[in-house]
């Protein structure tokens, strides 16, 4: 591996669960060196904050977090979770919620609250299994790396996922060192996603002292619900066909970019790096 010798702020880009700051290992995954070459001999200035979904997007936990769900309704039900339920980009309050809503239990009086602290105990049980089973989407760790050595960027994630949650999976996955947790927005942040945004926008301000607006973001994520959230928010939207919703559908659903995958580097940071919401190409 190249060292990036561009990290010159490195300790800003990272985040734990307790709040520390992770360092990053300051070097390049092989092949990206001459990509971003290529990139920055261009001139794109792009957009200084990148939203990144975790889930089927930079990851794929395979039937983790599944199986994690089922252990934690028994416990919270006192019975085996029996209908099936989809994920597809939902936060962490709205997925639980309707888990527990299509077996005939309400989210009121503490039984959500119980339900998702067990998800995340059951989870962090399976640490293991998930990296096990799990794996990191070609191409995810390339551009997360890549975006790291721009100075007028930074990242975080936009994830359904509970905070916790999000710092573990990226934790076990390599990547918590290439986003600022600090600035994110989690699944327990609004029951909607579509309200994500806004948190992130006022974390931003918080935490690095200028508030990001829509017309200098750019969120990343794979489901109908991601390119909404960033349509809602003024965003530019780059979306990956890595998850269940096809090309296709993304494209009609108004993302700015659509990408097959996140393999071509190149590709990826000429997408996140465009023009503004509605002028970004296919690839």
């Amino acid at each position: 591996m190249a060292r990036c010798g561009a990290f010159s702020d490195c300790g800003r880009l990272g985040g734990s669960a307790s709040g520390g700051r992770m360092r990053c290992s300051g070097q390049w995954p092989r092949g990206v060196v001459g990509r971003i070459g290529v990139l920055m001999a261009t001139g794109g200035s792009g957009p200084r904050l990148v939203l990144w979904d975790i889930d089927h997007t930079l990851i794929d936990g395979g039937k983790v977090s599944r199986r994690a769900y089922a252990a934690a309704f028994r416990q919270v039900a006192g019975r085996a979770l029996e209908q099936p339920w989809q994920f597809d980009g939902r936060t962490e309050l709205a997925a639980a919620s309707e888990v527990l809503r299509l077996h005939g239990l309400s989210p009121e009086d503490g039984l959500l609250a119980a339900f998702l602290d067990l998800i995340v105990a059951e989870l962090r049980q399976r640490e293991a299994e998930l990296a096990a089973e799990g794996r990191v989407l070609a191409g995810a760790l390339e551009a997360l790396t890549a975006l790291g050595t721009m100075s007028d960027v930074r990242q975080s994630v936009l994830t359904g996922n509970l905070y916790t949650l999000a710092v573990l999976k990226m934790n076990v996955f390599g990547l918590a060192d290439h986003v600022d947790f600090r600035v994110g927005a989690y699944g327990e942040d609004a029951y909607e996603r579509i309200d994500l945004p806004a948190r992130a926008f006022a974390r931003t301000e918080e935490h690095l002292g200028r508030r990001h607006v829509g017309a200098d973001t750019v969120i990343v994520g794979d489901t109908l619900r991601d390119v909404a959230t960033a349509r809602a928010a003024g965003a530019r939207c780059v979306a990956v066909a890595t998850g269940s919703t096809s090309a296709a559908a993304l494209t009609a659903a108004g993302a700015d970019v659509v990408l097959t995958d996140l393999a071509d580097t190149e590709k990826v940071l000429s997408a996140l790096l465009g023009g503004g919401p509605g002028r970004g190409s296919g690839g």
